[in-house]
């Protein structure tokens, strides 16, 4: 859809298209009552800035709502658009056995230290760098790991909107 037809959704239509983008509803709030914007890059800019305001419980609540990379039939409570965006982003992403393998030890590592999944934009990237990511952040502490946590969240979300909402 363009800018105009985003401006003009009802209240609860922009606040679903947005939660698809990512799980947090004052993130879509902020958005849809800023609106109308002028053109689809006044919308990124400001949904960018938002995500700026993001504090860790809403992004470890968002988290919930994430398959673990690797897993290429994303859970069950996403709806529709959002199992189709994680297929998408997740399309590079080659499982042999020895990837699948890799993923799962490098995911339960992750978890064990963090507390929560690891996430990545994966759209773009190779398996490789996915696993090269995941190895060299598992060096991270928790503090550093939540900003790159925060970073990778913003730039999920601001694909799927500009994925959503077209120039």
């Amino acid at each position: 859809m363009n800018i105009t037809e985003f401006n003009q959704l009802s209240p609860n239509e922009a606040e679903t298209l947005l939660k698809n983008c990512v799980q947090i509803n004052e993130w879509a709030n902020r958005i849809v009552t800023q609106r109308p914007f002028s053109d689809s890059q006044q919308l990124y800019n400001f949904a960018k800035d938002q995500a700026m305001t993001w504090t860790w419980q809403q992004i470890s609540d968002a988290l919930g709502n994430h398959p673990r990379i690797g897993e290429k039939k994303a859970i069950q409570s996403l709806n529709e658009r959002e199992q189709q965006f994680s297929k998408n982003e997740q399309s590079n992403v080659n499982l042999t056995n020895a990837v699948q393998d890799a993923l799962y030890k490098g995911n339960v590592d992750y978890e064990n230290k963090f507390g929560f999944i690891f996430l990545i934009r994966a759209l773009g990237r190779s398996t490789e760098e996915i696993l090269a990511e995941l190895n060299r952040r598992l060096n991270n502490t928790p503090e550093q790991e939540q900003l790159e946590v925060k970073d990778q969240l913003s730039q999920i979300a601001l694909l799927r909107l500009k994925q959503e909402v077209t120039a």
